[in-house]
Order: C-alpha cells, then structure tokens, then sequence
C-alpha cells in the first residue's frame, strides 16, 4: 500500500510515478480528499464523544441533586429537575450524533483504503517509462548457436520432448483441460534437478528453507499485492475463502504478518519451492503450443525482509545469484529493467532475466526479481524496532524467481539439443540426475 505520509508530503512524486506506469494520477487527488475527509470526521467523531462523556458524567450529578431537592421541598426543585433532563437529552442526542459520526468515520476509512489500494508502489528514480516493450536493455550474456552453420534446423522444446518420451500434452489436455501437461521420466527428473539445483544455491547463498502453504487467506493474498488489477489471475476456492497462489512469494510474505521483526544483524532471507497455480487470464492465444505458458507448474522464489535502506543492495544481490544460475545452465540470456507500465502494483524496480528460445528466435523471460521497498509489508503490518529508537516503522521486501519447472525446460531442450535427437545435459545439473550427460529418445 502506498505510504500515506508520502502522498500528503510529496503528491507530485506520486503523479509521476502513475504517469511512468500509464496509470491514472487524478487518483492521488481523489485520496488526498478522502484522507482530508476522514480526519476531518474523525477529529468530529472524537470531539462529540468528548462532549458525550462530559455531558453524561453530568446527568448523573445533576439528576441526584434534582431528586434531593426535590424530597426536601426546595423551592427551584422542579428547575433543578427540568435541567437535568436538558442534560439527559442533550447526552441522548450526543450518542446518537457519536454512532453517526462513527459510522461515517468507518466509511470514509474504507473508501480511503479502497482508492489507495489502486495506486501502485512509487517507482524507483530511472525506471523507464512505458509498457511491456519499452525496457532498458542492461546486458546480454552469451552468443545464441548458429544451427545452420551446424548444418541442421532447431527443433521446438514439444517436439525435442515427444522425441524424447519427456512431455505428453494429450493427457494433460485431457486429464485437466488446456495449459495442462505431463512430465514423464526424464521430463519428471528435470524438474526435480532444477528445484533441486535451486535449493542447493538458496542453502549455499544463506537462504534459510521454508515449506510455505499455497492456500492462503484473502487477507494474505491482497497484502502481497496479488487482489489489486491482477485478481482474474487468480484460483479463488469460494466455499473455503481460501486462494491458491501463484508464487510462493505470497506465503513468503505473509510468514512475519503483523510481526515486528529483528533486522539488527542483517537482512532476513527465505527460499521456498512450491506448486504454482495461474489462469493466465488474458492469455487466449499467446504461447497454447507446448509447457511455456501452463497454469500449474513449481518455482523455487527467493524472498527478503530488510531495512528500506538496504532494499537496493539486496535487490542487486538477488539479481547477482539468478544471472550465475542462468550462467551455469549454459543457457544465452539478457536482463532487462522492466518499464514502469510492467511491473505490477506491488513493485518499485523489477529486473527480468530472459532466455534464448530457437525455435522462437527471441529471448523469452525465465526470472525475474523485484524490489517492493515498504508496499507490501505495509499491508501486512511487518515492522521492525527503529533503528533510532523512534519507535517501530516499516520494512522492505523483495523477491526473485530463481528457477520455474517449465520455461527452464523449454529453454534447456532447445538451446543444448542435437542434430540426432538427444539433449545434453549442462554440467551444473548432472549431479542431481545421476550422473547422466544426454537425454537419449526413447
């Protein structure tokens, strides 16, 4: 969620940064009217109850004073009598006014949250401008092979894997419905050598493991930034308000919800491998041959809580151990700062590592790793004593992809594939296949 001291101190900030990403800056008015109207009826909800405690405490005074003089004859009995009644009134009134001003309080609240919830995170000082084709290229690594000089045609990753007995879309299909697949023998193992080869660098890298869930709670999915403008992508399970995430990111995320965390010896890393689940609504028509674009597959994700001021050093770490991972599976590759328009609500800088695809002649994304500075940990209440000693305040998060099931496959298949069919396998991952250095048809 967006900071709300931010948009009153500095609204102009915020406008760009809704402009960079193609986005409406006329909410950022509509949010400060709100916030303006909602602490205006809060300071008058605070102030009729002040006056409703004061008047009732009153009441009471005055009524005991009207019955004793009343019982002993007093002459101003019956006045003493008619302003207490005045008093009971006017504390009548004032709690009904109070429930009034409350209610309207809460609305105003909510409504304000609604519209906040609509503004992306600021994004960082340099992101580029635009939408899905309007990124900074940073590097490339590597050099696509040159198969005609090899003296044959790329084969796609669906036809090296049919060849191979690895992948069998027809029973997907037919079993789960479109974007479903099986991964068989050796397609299975490569999957398991992959999240393995990424557990193994989230372990030598000083991640700490965690098995997260892939149901998680409304509350949990909308604080990760997952319910804003991507929702459609989402598996919802109605009868259990429950939602299965697409990331484990999510769980990730919400391990510290509503925790104070200890940062004082450095930042807190996680990794976790999990089942992903997405609709990929919006999608019709775009990658349906083949294991690219599914809507079940695993990720391993890398996830960081620390202090805001370290947020771009560890976005530049998490970056560092994706490229050597890409580095090690031979596979060419470029990264790309992604623009403003691209990178969803809960980022402020997002860097895609995208591979080489032959058989598309294009580099294609495999991971990707975002900085949310404090978006995120606001929503789900995660702070952190301050440093300072000025109390508690709000820490930042990022997140990396370092290797999918799928897309890691497609590019493996037809970047290390040969003339006869097999594939050979990068050094890196033999280890977790038993040693073995070619895939072979079957």
């Amino acid at each position: 969620m967006i900071d709300i001291k931010l948009l009153r101190d500095d609204p102009e900030r915020v406008r760009k940064s809704q402009l960079a990403r193609g986005e409406d800056p006329d909410v950022v008015d509509r949010v400060l009217e709100l916030d303006e109207s909602r602490r205006a009826a809060l300071s008058a909800f605070e102030q009729a109850r002040a006056e409703q405690k004061s008047v009732s405490k009153q009441v009471g005074a005055l009524m005991g004073q009207a019955q004793k003089a009343a019982k002993a004859g007093a002459p101003d009995a019956a006045e003493q009598m008619a302003t207490a009644q005045q008093a009971r009134t006017r504390a009548a009134e004032l709690a009904e006014q109070v429930k009034t001003l409350d209610a309207r309080s809460g609305e105003l609240a909510a409504e304000l949250d609604r519209t906040a919830r609509t503004i992306g995170n600021v994004v960082i000082d340099g992101v580029p401008t635009g939408g899905e084709e309007d990124f900074t290229l940073l590097e490339t690594v590597g050099t696509p092979r040159d198969f005609a000089a090899e003296g044959f045609a790329p084969k796609d990753h669906l036809e090296i894997g049919q060849g191979l007995g690895i992948i069998d879309i027809e029973r997907g299909a037919k079993v789960a419905g479109s974007r479903f697949y099986y991964l068989k023998g050796w397609g299975a193992r490569l999957e398991h050598a992959l999240m393995g080869l990424a557990q193994q660098v989230a372990v030598d890298e000083g991640f700490t493991p965690l098995v997260v869930p892939n149901l998680v709670k409304e509350h949990t999915m909308a604080g990760a930034g997952f319910l804003d403008s991507h929702a459609d992508e989402v598996y919802r399970l109605e009868a259990d308000e429950l939602y299965l995430t697409g990331t484990s990111e999510v769980g990730l995320a919400g391990y510290h919800l509503d925790e104070i965390i200890d940062l004082s010896e450095g930042p807190l890393r996680y990794a976790a491998t999990s089942t992903c689940y997405r609709r990929e609504a919006g999608s019709h028509g775009k990658d349906t041959k083949g294991i690219f674009r599914v809507h079940q597959f695993a990720k391993t994700e890398m996830f960081v809580y620390c202090r805001p001021e370290d947020a771009e050093a560890e976005h530049a770490n998490l970056l560092r151990i994706e490229r050597g991972i890409l580095d090690s599976l031979e596979i060419p590759y470029r990264v790309i700062d992604v623009a403003a328009g691209d990178l969803g609500g809960p980022a402020a800088r997002k860097y895609d590592i995208e591979g080489w695809v032959p058989s598309q002649d294009r580099y294609r994304e495999l991971t990707s790793t975002s900085n949310c500075t404090t978006f995120q940990a606001r929503r789900l209440g995660i702070r952190e004593r301050d440093p300072q000693g000025q109390g508690t305040r709000v820490v930042a998060t990022l997140n990396g992809t370092m290797l999918t099931s799928t897309r890691p496959i497609v590019a493996l298949l037809e970047n290390h594939q040969q003339a006869d069919g097999t594939v050979v396998v990068p050094p890196v991952l033999r280890p977790f296949l038993g040693g073995v250095e070619v895939l072979e048809p079957r």
